[in-house]
């Protein structure tokens, strides 16, 4: 009996604390008194574009060795006589798209290089300049992600489709 006790006393209390003690009011999301957002913090959101930026670039950057690597397991599968292809019809769609997309991404190393807005360590020096420079480095990430169009999607595929019609025997590395 004391234990159902202390159980409703307890389950009475989380129900009275779960309730609000005051009352918000929606006038203050309306006060056009409030300042803007300040500098500061479109600074951090700068430089956390700018970090993304630079994680894309260094994707790029591996996208050589990942296709040699592809092609290297691509040769392999063929000298043991299996039909590889779908894979080596995707990684020659997605190299080409690659070399057609070089320029570009060269260009935008020309604008991380600059990093106009920025100081070395990625901090914003100048929020105009940086917002430039960010919306710059989008604009061209759009322009690779554009000028790839499907192609890594379908060598993604088409890699899964191989594996999946030739699975590894076990116990076997990568």
């Amino acid at each position: 009996m004391y234990k159902k006790m202390i159980l409703f006393a307890f389950a009475a209390f989380l129900s009275v604390a779960a309730l609000p003690v005051s009352s918000v009011y929606a006038s203050e999301l309306m006060d056009e008194t409030t300042p803007p957002e300040n500098a500061e913090l479109s600074g951090e959101r700068l430089e956390k574009a700018w970090v993304r930026v630079l994680n894309v670039g260094k994707k790029f950057e591996r996208t050589d060795a990942l296709t040699e690597k592809i092609q290297a397991r691509i040769d392999k599968a063929g000298i043991d006589g299996k039909n590889t292809g779908a894979v080596q019809a995707a990684l020659d769609a997605f190299n080409l798209a690659s070399d057609e997309v070089r320029p570009i991404y060269d260009d935008m190393q020309g604008l991380i290089e600059a990093h106009e807005g920025f100081d070395v360590d990625g901090k914003v020096t100048d929020v105009e300049k940086a917002a430039e420079t960010i919306k710059s480095l989008r604009e061209s990430l759009q322009e690779i992600k554009d000028a790839r169009g499907e192609t890594g999607k379908a060598l993604h595929e088409a890699v899964k489709a191989y594996r999946e019609a030739n699975p590894r025997p076990t116990g076997e590395k990568k």
